[in-house]
Protein backbone atom coordinates (compact mmCIF):
# COMPACT_ATOMS: atom_id res chain seq x y z
CA UNK A 1 0.00 0.00 0.00
CA UNK A 2 1.55 3.65 -1.24
CA UNK A 3 2.38 5.63 1.84
CA UNK A 4 0.20 8.63 2.26
CA UNK A 5 -0.69 12.27 4.53
CA UNK A 6 -3.57 11.39 6.53
CA UNK A 7 -5.18 14.34 9.00
CA UNK A 8 -6.60 13.09 12.19
CA UNK A 9 -8.06 15.04 14.97
CA UNK A 10 -7.33 14.11 18.52
CA UNK A 11 -7.94 16.17 21.85
CA UNK A 12 -9.25 19.38 19.80
CA UNK A 13 -5.70 18.98 17.77
CA UNK A 14 -5.00 18.17 13.48
CA UNK A 15 -1.73 15.82 13.15
CA UNK A 16 -0.70 14.66 9.76
CA UNK A 17 0.49 11.36 9.84
CA UNK A 18 2.39 9.80 6.81
CA UNK A 19 1.07 6.07 6.95
CA UNK A 20 0.13 3.51 4.59
CA UNK A 21 -2.63 2.28 7.02
CA UNK A 22 -5.86 2.60 5.88
CA UNK A 23 -8.07 5.66 6.70
CA UNK A 24 -10.77 3.96 8.41
CA UNK A 25 -8.17 2.21 11.11
CA UNK A 26 -6.02 5.04 11.47
CA UNK A 27 -9.96 7.16 12.17
CA UNK A 28 -11.09 4.40 14.30
CA UNK A 29 -7.57 4.47 16.45
CA UNK A 30 -7.68 8.43 16.78
CA UNK A 31 -11.19 7.90 18.34
CA UNK A 32 -10.19 5.89 20.86
CA UNK A 33 -7.42 7.58 22.05
CA UNK A 34 -9.46 10.48 21.97
CA UNK A 35 -12.04 8.98 24.24
CA UNK A 36 -9.17 8.01 26.64
CA UNK A 37 -8.07 11.19 26.83
CA UNK A 38 -11.76 12.80 27.31
CA UNK A 39 -11.53 10.58 30.37
CA UNK A 40 -8.35 12.25 31.50
CA UNK A 41 -8.76 16.05 30.78
CA UNK A 42 -11.16 17.99 32.33
CA UNK A 43 -14.08 19.30 29.46
CA UNK A 44 -13.11 22.63 28.57
CA UNK A 45 -9.44 22.23 29.75
CA UNK A 46 -6.67 22.17 26.85
CA UNK A 47 -4.50 18.84 26.06
CA UNK A 48 -1.27 18.96 27.07
CA UNK A 49 1.41 17.10 26.20
CA UNK A 50 1.59 15.17 29.77
CA UNK A 51 -2.66 14.95 29.23
CA UNK A 52 -1.56 13.11 25.85
CA UNK A 53 1.19 10.89 28.12
CA UNK A 54 -1.26 9.81 30.64
CA UNK A 55 -3.58 8.53 27.89
CA UNK A 56 -0.96 6.64 26.32
CA UNK A 57 -0.05 5.32 29.70
CA UNK A 58 -3.48 4.21 30.61
CA UNK A 59 -4.27 2.55 27.32
CA UNK A 60 -0.75 0.73 27.38
CA UNK A 61 -2.28 -0.10 31.13
CA UNK A 62 -5.78 -1.44 29.55
CA UNK A 63 -3.59 -3.32 26.22
CA UNK A 64 -1.63 -5.01 29.34
CA UNK A 65 -4.73 -6.02 31.16
CA UNK A 66 -6.36 -7.34 28.11
CA UNK A 67 -3.33 -9.40 27.24
CA UNK A 68 -3.10 -10.74 30.46
CA UNK A 69 -6.92 -12.02 30.19
CA UNK A 70 -6.33 -13.71 26.65
CA UNK A 71 -3.64 -15.90 28.44
CA UNK A 72 -5.30 -16.65 30.99
CA UNK A 73 -8.50 -18.10 28.70
CA UNK A 74 -5.80 -19.54 26.35
CA UNK A 75 -4.36 -21.30 29.03
CA UNK A 76 -7.34 -22.43 30.14
CA UNK A 77 -8.57 -23.54 26.99
CA UNK A 78 -5.58 -25.53 26.42
CA UNK A 79 -6.36 -27.22 29.71
CA UNK A 80 -9.97 -28.30 28.65
CA UNK A 81 -8.98 -29.36 25.70
CA UNK A 82 -5.96 -31.53 26.55
CA UNK A 83 -9.03 -33.48 28.85
CA UNK A 84 -11.02 -33.45 26.11
CA UNK A 85 -8.45 -35.39 23.93
CA UNK A 86 -7.54 -37.56 27.09
CA UNK A 87 -11.28 -38.39 27.16
CA UNK A 88 -11.69 -39.18 24.04
CA UNK A 89 -8.64 -41.42 23.39
CA UNK A 90 -9.27 -43.66 26.58
CA UNK A 91 -12.62 -43.59 25.05
CA UNK A 92 -11.42 -45.16 21.73
CA UNK A 93 -8.60 -47.44 23.16
CA UNK A 94 -5.70 -45.01 22.74
CA UNK A 95 -5.47 -43.09 26.02
CA UNK A 96 -3.80 -44.07 29.43
CA UNK A 97 -6.36 -46.68 30.74
CA UNK A 98 -5.51 -48.58 27.63
CA UNK A 99 -3.94 -51.84 27.73
CA UNK A 100 -1.62 -51.14 25.28
CA UNK A 101 -0.64 -47.52 26.52
CA UNK A 102 0.06 -48.96 30.49
CA UNK A 103 2.46 -51.41 29.51
CA UNK A 104 0.74 -54.12 30.74
CA UNK A 105 0.91 -57.80 29.00
CA UNK A 106 -2.95 -59.71 28.13
CA UNK A 107 -1.08 -62.89 29.51
CA UNK A 108 -0.64 -61.54 33.11
CA UNK A 109 -4.78 -60.98 33.46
Amino acid sequence: MARRTVQLRVGGQTYRVVTSASDEELQRLAAVVDQKLATVVPAGRAVTPQAMLLAAIALAHDLEQERTRASVIAGRARDAFGRILQRVDAVLGAGPESPSSSGANDSTR
